[in-house]
């Protein structure tokens, strides 16, 4: 799984998004298989679609247990929050859209990313793995980077495995 992402992330952002970084392309494939597990995806379906608020209970549903450094914890709840907003954005914004007489939460989910990964950038330092400027252009290139997770998205619904290299689906 961790491949066929790296392969596709790589690919997608350095020629059609333009953004040919192996930090920031290394960290959007581990995002995007960390969204694979099972737990996130089941915290995810309960609070798809539903308004900001509700992203501190989403985090209390991912993490087992907060650091208890004041610091730690800020970073892992920042981060948590603007990676669950750049997946949200970029891989699945139709669940984020404007239903009839709501609010549309979309751009609240990028605002907030932005603003949680700028928090994170000053929370880390530069010598930490990973270090402050990748969230800082996490922060700064939001947008570019939901819109080339969107593309990742289209490619892995569009890719099938070689004839023979797998079982064909019968549904």
């Amino acid at each position: 799984m961790r491949r066929l992402f790296a392969g596709l992330v790589e690919q997608t952002f350095c020629t059609e998004v333009g953004l040919c970084d192996p930090a920031l392309t290394s960290y959007l494939s581990d995002l995007l298989v960390d969204f694979t597990h099972v737990d996130r995806l089941s915290a995810i379906r309960r609070f798809s679609g539903q308004k900001l608020e509700h992203l501190a209970a989403l985090l209390i549903a991912l993490s087992d247990e907060l650091p208890e450094d004041e610091t730690e914890r800020d970073r892992t709840l920042y981060r948590n929050i603007g990676d669950f907003a750049l997946f949200w954005t970029g891989v699945y914004p139709e669940h984020l859209r404007r239903e009839q007489g709501s609010r549309d939460v979309l751009h609240d989910y990028v605002d907030q990313g932005k603003r949680s990964y700028a928090i994170v950038s000053e929370l880390v330092g530069e010598n930490e793995r990973p270090p402050g400027r990748l969230f800082r252009q996490l922060s700064e290139e939001f947008e570019y980077c939901a819109y080339g997770l969107g593309l990742v998205r289209r490619e892995w619904e569009h890719t099938r495995p070689p004839h023979g290299a797998g079982p064909d689906l019968v549904y």
